[in-house]
């Protein structure tokens, strides 16, 4: 049963509220394009989660705009803590790249704004789901599956942390210019319910047997699994998903940045070039805009075993 929309208000409203660092304040929000000819690209960075270096969404988006302004042609758009404050800024994009909490935390799920991303999706925007992006509740299942072309679901889904090596691609625009590489220690989703057609599998490895927490994924031992792919939908559009990017030291790695710059473009409609996107980045950019996140708690010392009493 779908959640009626006075409660996703109150669950919105209940939920905790982080600002942005000074830091992240520098850093120009919801900036709209200054030429309609340019392709709009909006990034929405979700709201504070996870550890320090996990989850860094408003940091990770921040390489992607970096990389995405150096691109003739595009005009990338950032927004912060979940959801643009000017919904207005969705309007026109050619692509919009969700980077935030999945399951029943995804940001867009209130009616209002899923109905938002429906409309663009049905219009031909490209779409974009990193990391835990590609889970939403049961209910919204099946039609988040006809945009993205999978969605995870618990039924026979597995997640984790592992480290995973990626070794050949198939030809695809998206590919152009990835090499081999390793993401250490990353969080993964996998086993996802993919649609009948259209999907191609671009990003596939070897996960470990321990991770595999479901019946259909113990039942297919050994078999290499789909972490990234790229979707032709049905009534046009295209899109991308990629469950890594969970860690963000992973960001450090050339070919992962530029396989889903790449796919950002693609999915907009934008010419990949031949050799790839150009990704620069300088080791001191992986250590900006990071969340301020509480620290936990420090643990209550064990109490001193009572002394023992004389008979």
């Amino acid at each position: 049963m779908k959640l009626p929309p006075v409660l996703f208000t109150f669950l919105a409203l209940a939920a905790p509220v982080f600002a942005l660092t000074p830091e992240q304040q520098q850093v120009p929000l919801e900036v709209d394009l200054p030429d309609p000819k340019l392709a709009k690209i909006v990034l929405i960075a979700g709201s504070v989660s996870s550890k320090p270096g996990g989850h860094e969404y408003f940091a990770g988006c921040v390489l992607l705009l970096k990389a995405l302004k150096a691109v003739p042609g595009v005009w990338p758009v950032l927004a912060a803590e979940g959801w643009p404050k000017n919904e207005a800024i969705l309007d026109g994009a050619k692509a919009v790249v969700c980077y935030m909490d999945g399951g029943a935390k995804l940001a867009f799920l209130p009616p209002e704004r899923w109905a938002k991303v429906q409309a663009l999706v049905k219009g031909g925007a490209g779409l974009v789901m990193l990391h835990q992006g590609v889970e939403v509740p049961a209910e919204q299942a099946e039609e988040f599956r006809s945009w993205l072309g999978g969605v995870f679901q618990p039924d026979i889904g597995c997640r984790g942390h592992w480290d995973m090596d990626f070794a050949k691609f198939p030809e695809h625009p998206i590919t152009r210019g990835v090499q081999p590489f390793s993401a250490p220690l990353d969080g993964w989703l996998y086993n996802l319910h993919f649609a009948p057609k259209g999907v191609t599998p671009l990003i596939v490895g070897a996960v470990p047997d321990k991770a595999r927490t479901s019946a259909d994924a113990k039942a297919n031992a050994g078999r290499d699994e789909v972490i990234g792919w790229a979707f032709e939908r049905a009534g046009g559009g295209r899109s991308f998903g990629f469950t890594g990017a969970d860690w963000h030291a992973n960001w450090a790695v050339e070919s992962q940045r530029r396989l889903i710059v790449n796919a950002i473009l693609w999915t907009a409609g934008v010419d990949v070039p031949a050799t790839g996107a150009v990704v620069p980045i300088r080791p001191e950019e992986l250590t900006r805009n990071w969340d301020d996140k509480p620290k936990p708690a420090p643990k209550a010392p064990a109490a001193a075993p009572a002394p023992a009493t004389p008979n």
